[in-house]
């Protein structure tokens, strides 16, 4: 590694040296303000790096031989990642504490599971890319069996890492049927490969390369681990995997497709949009009978991966540019829904079950309609900024040619409002039982607020970030 190479993944350094110091002086540390401070650090790192790639030069570069990359689309991704994951710290405090799971583990191993993210959007090389994953997956494996005295977030823990080592293998398989009929693991020397066609062997490592990034992307078939993981991690943990590992996976999965197979695209446009399908759909009809919010939002988050999908498969500069900001778009309604469901107690235990909410625009009217402004999002009804979302997706499909896609998409949607109207139901028409607690932690309403403000507000114009989106996908076609 030369001067020049350092200087490129610098945010990657200087995340790392951050991590491993706070891990070793907090494993030391008697102060009893260490885990508070630990916590705050981690935030405030995770806040700084987003400002320093956000506002850094606008130039596309790449280290280690061209295996890591520095452009315009992994610095959009890089911001989304560092922004929510710091949120997420802030907002599940509360939670952890009253949960006695406030410790120092807990925001170092986020900060580990960045890493892994941060690597996996840069990778230009199927082993970065296998580095970055496995990196970001077994942080999370712990985090997600980070309750080890609930049976339910340990039996969550264990489910995410045999499926997890499941969906490696298929990645490492296909990996290494590339790597052997391409006679290279970077991704331009793939391009060149499948340039004047994919062999057959190509077109398989391609298959299990796709199944493996499908896992994480949580789209399905390969959901089968979200449910019960969503439902059984502590709510932290859960906002956390909604947010930045779904825009991690989804962009990893844009570039492989994009930089190593974009010549090959009438051979995996099929498949991602056959993907796309089948999630927006099983998301739409599974959630519908769901009873606790958790298990709802897990299938929620099948389904919007479905859409953002529809980007990915159209193969096209548009098509990237409305996943990114899709994505964007998804992350902020997330956030602001799980501020929601991490404030939801009654006489100071956590509840999670919809009906808990009947008639609870009584009680709390401004958190009723807050919630109700992102379900209406989430559900892409107009004029939310949700809707545009699925508006540039859709668009990006009827352009490439996919207008059944766009059709199927419109179709999920429907369907998919109805258990987001459902909650409003219960909300504003449901029986009223016990009441929720009244207090609510202070950082906790103001994110859910803020989330729907820009959920209403950010219609004008999307606060900006089309520019952005765009000069991130003109950088990954190019």
């Amino acid at each position: 590694m030369n001067l020049i190479d350092a200087a490129i993944i610098l945010p990657e350094l200087a995340l790392s040296v951050f991590a491993m110091t706070a891990l070793v002086w907090c494993a030391y540390s008697r102060k009893p303000g260490t885990v508070q401070a630990t916590f705050w650090a981690t935030s405030i790192v995770l806040f700084a790096l987003a400002g320093w790639i956000c506002f850094s030069p606008d130039l596309n570069r790449t280290a280690f031989g061209g295996m890591f990359a520095d452009d315009a689309f992994s610095r959009f991704a890089k911001t989304v990642i560092l922004v929510s994951s710091g949120i997420v710290l802030l907002l599940g405090q509360d939670f952890l504490k009253r949960e006695q799971l406030h410790s120092f583990e807990f925001p170092l191993l986020v900060a580990f599971a960045v890493l892994g993210m941060m690597l996996m959007v840069s990778a230009r090389d199927l082993i970065v890319m296998y580095m970055g994953i496995e990196l970001q997956s077994l942080s999370l494996y712990v985090l997600a069996a980070y309750n080890r005295s609930n049976v339910r977030s340990t039996e969550a823990g264990l489910k995410y890492f045999v499926l997890g080592a499941l969906s490696s293998g298929l990645l490492l398989y296909g990996a290494s049927l590339t790597y052997g009929f391409a006679g290279t693991t970077r991704f331009d020397g793939i391009a060149d490969a499948v340039s004047g066609g994919i062999s057959h062997g190509l077109l398989y490592g391609l298959v299990f390369m796709v199944a493996g990034l499908a896992f994480k992307v949580s789209a399905a078939p390969f959901h089968m681990w979200v449910p019960d993981v969503y439902e059984g991690s502590p709510t932290p943990v859960t906002a956390l995997f909604a947010t930045a590992p779904k825009v991690a996976a989804v962009l990893l999965l844009t570039r492989l497709l994009t930089e190593a197979f974009g010549h090959v695209h009438s051979d995996w446009g099929p498949i991602i949009a056959v993907l796309s399908i089948a999630s927006m759909f099983l998301g739409a009809v599974a959630a519908i009978g769901q009873t606790d919010f958790k298990r709802l939002m897990a299938y929620s988050s099948i389904a919007h991966m479905g859409y953002a999908l529809i980007g990915v498969a159209s193969g096209t500069e548009i098509g990237v540019r409305a996943t990114l900001i899709y994505l964007a778009i998804y992350v902020a309604m997330n956030i602001g829904t799980f501020a929601f469901i991490l404030s939801m107690r009654r006489e100071g235990s956590h509840v999670s079950d919809i009906k808990s909410l009947g008639m609870y625009s009584r009680q709390a009217p401004a958190k009723a309609l807050a919630l109700l402004v992102l379900l209406f999002s989430l559900a892409g009804i107009v004029p939310m900024i949700g809707f545009l979302a699925k508006l540039y997706v859709f668009l990006a499909a009827i352009e490439t040619g996919y207008v059944w896609l766009a059709v199927l998409g419109g179709l999920a949607s429907v369907i998919g409002a109805y258990y987001y109207l459902r909650i409003v139901y219960f909300m504003y028409f449901g029986e009223e039982g016990p009441r929720l607690d009244v207090a609510v932690p202070g950082f906790c309403a103001g994110a859910l607020m803020v989330s729907a403000a820009v959920t209403i507000v950010g219609v004008i114009n999307l606060f900006g970030i089309t520019g952005f989106a765009e000069a991130a996908a003109a950088a990954l076609a190019n």
